[in-house]
């Protein structure tokens, strides 16, 4: 049955008229009745609710302005797990994710629930984004990006509405949803520098999360784990932590991207030039090399093709590192 929460909120909204509030809490109420076998239940209750929108002539449950639309947008990427280069433990702990969200019901019989809300940590490029991908593809749902920085910047003063309505989508529509650049809401909270806004914006995230009982996988993905609020770390299920890849780890990258490009390479000499090089940039040095082996036309990419664009890369990364 209903949460002694879910009835709060309902009482709340009904009595203070918020009408789209009302019609969201009743759909996520039903949603957890079909997550508990009740199924007839939670049909009545759907259909209690758009026969209601029709007889007031409502649109869509969850309205959201143009700003925040385009804060949400949803990718149609498949990207499956034996595509992610990362080490062993770390995709074995992905695939653990996957196989608990399949076999939820299992779980549910022992009174256990699948992993839902994962952090995911690291230097950029290294595969954050592209693990929620993997989710999605691999547990059939869509998968929705949400730019944490831009809501922050361009909502001060709204921001805690927008992120109800958010969360309100989630318990709405499942699917993979990603908090990019978390570190912008998740910051903490003893920093000197904090405002009273930033302050009351991750309080209200923080109950979000932790009232938040939807079938949708919530990640949030940092480049700054050490910015973080610590009080973020017990809300999550798991906490993931990506590094730069190793020898090994450059080298299956390499064969993946090139495929049949991959000409006879001198892998000494390409791996040690590409040492310290992030996921995301090594795969652009080799589609650049499969480009320029194209445009030359060769049939495939050899050492010293490689060799320019790794170091072009390396040059680019080098001056970044060096403005920050």
């Amino acid at each position: 049955m209903a949460t002694a929460e879910q009835i709060k909120s309902l009482i709340r909204s009904h009595l203070s008229d918020d009408e789209e509030r009302f019609h969201t809490i009743a759909l996520q109420l039903a949603a957890h009745e079909a997550r508990q076998g009740h199924g007839a239940l939670a049909k009545e209750i759907r259909d209690i609710v758009e026969k209601a929108k029709r007889n007031r002539g409502g649109g869509n449950i969850i309205a959201f302005t143009p700003e925040l639309g385009e804060l949400i947008f949803n990718h149609r990427i498949e990207v499956r797990l034996a595509q992610l280069v990362v080490a062993d433990a770390l995709a074995n702990r992905i695939n653990r994710i996957v196989r608990e969200y399949k076999q939820q019901e299992k779980l549910k019989k022992y009174g256990m629930s699948h992993r839902r809300k994962i952090l995911l940590s690291g230097p950029p490029g290294t595969g954050k984004t592209m693990t929620a991908h993997v989710l999605a593809t691999e547990t059939h749902l869509p998968c929705n990006s949400i730019r944490v920085d831009k809501l922050m910047t361009k909502f001060m003063g709204e921001t805690t509405a927008k992120l109800r309505q958010i969360f309100d989508l989630i318990a709405a529509e499942p699917g993979v949803y990603l908090f990019d650049e978390f570190d912008a809401i998740g910051g903490d909270r003893s920093l000197n520098n904090d405002v009273g806004e930033m302050r009351r914006v991750l309080n209200a995230f923080l109950q979000f999360l932790e009232q938040d009982d939807s079938g949708s996988l919530i990640i949030c993905a940092t480049n700054n784990t050490h910015l973080l609020d610590n009080a973020l770390f017990r809300r999550f299920d798991d906490v993931l932590h990506y590094t730069l890849p190793d020898e090994e780890d450059r080298r299956s990258l390499i064969d993946n991207v090139l495929g049949t490009f991959r000409g006879r390479l001198g892998w000494k000499t390409i791996l040690t030039e590409s040492e310290g090089l992030s996921h995301a940039e090594l795969d652009c040095a080799c589609r650049d090399a499969i480009k320029e082996a194209i445009l030359s036309d060769k049939t495939k990419v050899t050492t010293p093709i490689l060799k320019e664009m790794i170091f072009e890369r390396q040059q680019s990364h080098n001056r970044l590192s060096n403005q920050k």
